[in-house]
């Protein structure tokens, strides 16, 4: 079946192909973060649709850290039971799932969590402003909520943990001269800037053991004037695969609510040329980590994704929005069906998600209403 079909391991964690669901925010927990009996069903659909590994959305690990409605969280015990039967429904499918741990830091919701959002830094320009910059004492407790979070995936059942250093999300922005000013350690050039992601990561080690399976997603670039480049990514990669990281998982750009020319997810793919839009800074990363490189950004194609493998540019095609719309599409190219998946790339699913009713295809609803 070639190498995208080709079971690998991943420090103990053996998948049955090269295909990963990259976190998406599906917008089906409860308010206060627990898994849903729909969100359970959608992570079903999804392991059965013949992926080798789903990334959970992005969960939060405080309270103030929640980006926004219906998001999944893992910040307290009480939100175990959810969790396990989750991972119960994953793994009865032969699939494998990893928690994504988040803190959305200035990009946290200030209507949910009832107070400003906490920032890295606060400076003149900062918008909006005033915010409360973190403390010393503060920054313990965010290393060791990360810490405990993984102790509450893995109790879960949880096959490994993703901690969310991308997108403009907290870690991502200390990583981030657009919004990390700090005069102290944990600011400045980018060694002190990727501190914090190097202490979280030392930290989830430490708590889920070395033979528990440990990723980083992080930002090849941030993609706005001012804000992390190559170069200071590709630094803070080499780090953490220093430390012992298993994988990285590499995209790219900001939250939209960030304001940046980019998102994380590209509208208007249409040609394999567009596919993989974050390919030239994967092969750089992938040249000089030395550790499996996970790479998400547009691919729609199984030739694209079987050249990225087979050039050595990734070792996992990660894929979000085309398994919105299709969560059987890896089943269906196993099975010869190799057309290019659905997915029009046009962000409509998200609607859906931010009225309350989950992420869907909303334009396979619109196709379906005119036949």
């Amino acid at each position: 079946m070639g190498r995208l079909f080709e079971k690998t391991t991943l420090n103990g964690m053996v998948l049955r192909n090269r295909f990963v669901r990259s976190a998406t925010w599906e917008g089906m927990a409860t308010e206060k973060g627990a898994v849903t009996d729909k969100l359970i069903e959608t992570i079903s659909a999804l392991a059965g649709g013949g992926v080798g590994l789903i990334i959970t959305s992005h969960a939060y690990v405080l309270p103030e850290g929640q980006a926004g409605p219906w998001q999944m969280g893992v910040y307290e015990d009480g939100l175990m039971d959810g969790l396990r039967e989750m991972t119960a429904a994953v793994h009865a499918q032969d699939c494998r799932i990893v928690m994504q741990m988040s803190h959305s830091g200035h990009f946290a919701s200030e209507k949910i969590i009832g107070r400003p959002p906490l920032v890295v830094s606060n400076f003149e320009g900062l918008s909006p402003s005033p915010r409360e910059e973190m403390s010393k004492d503060y920054l313990e407790t965010l290393v060791n909520a990360f810490a405990h979070a993984a102790i509450r995936a893995k109790g879960a059942g949880f096959d490994g943990v993703q901690i969310h250093a991308a997108h403009g999300y907290l870690l991502s922005q200390f990583l981030s001269p657009l919004f990390n000013r700090r005069q102290d350690e944990y600011g400045g050039d980018i060694q002190n800037r990727a501190r914090m992601v190097v202490e979280v990561y030392r930290a989830v080690r430490r708590s889920v053991g070395a033979d528990y399976p440990v990723l980083v997603k992080l930002n090849c670039r941030d993609f706005k004037e001012g804000g992390l480049e190559r170069e200071d990514a590709l630094f803070t990669a080499r780090m953490l695969a220093r430390e012992g990281l298993d994988a990285l998982e590499l995209s790219g750009a900001l939250t939209s609510a960030a304001g940046g020319r980019l998102t994380p997810s590209w509208t208007g793919i249409k040609t394999p040329e567009q596919e993989a839009y974050f390919r030239d800074e994967a092969r750089a990363f992938k040249k000089n980590l030395g550790i499996p490189l996970f790479l998400v950004g547009g691919i729609r194609s199984f030739d694209v994704a079987e050249q990225l493998v087979e050039d050595g540019v990734a070792d996992y095609i990660s894929m979000s929005r085309p398994l919105i719309r299709e969560p059987d599409l890896i089943n269906r190219w196993k099975n010869g069906d190799r057309r290019k998946a659905l997915c029009k790339s046009d962000n409509l699913c998200f609607i859906p998600g931010r009225e309350g009713r989950g992420i869907y295809c909303l334009t396979e609803e619109r196709e379906r209403e005119k036949t």
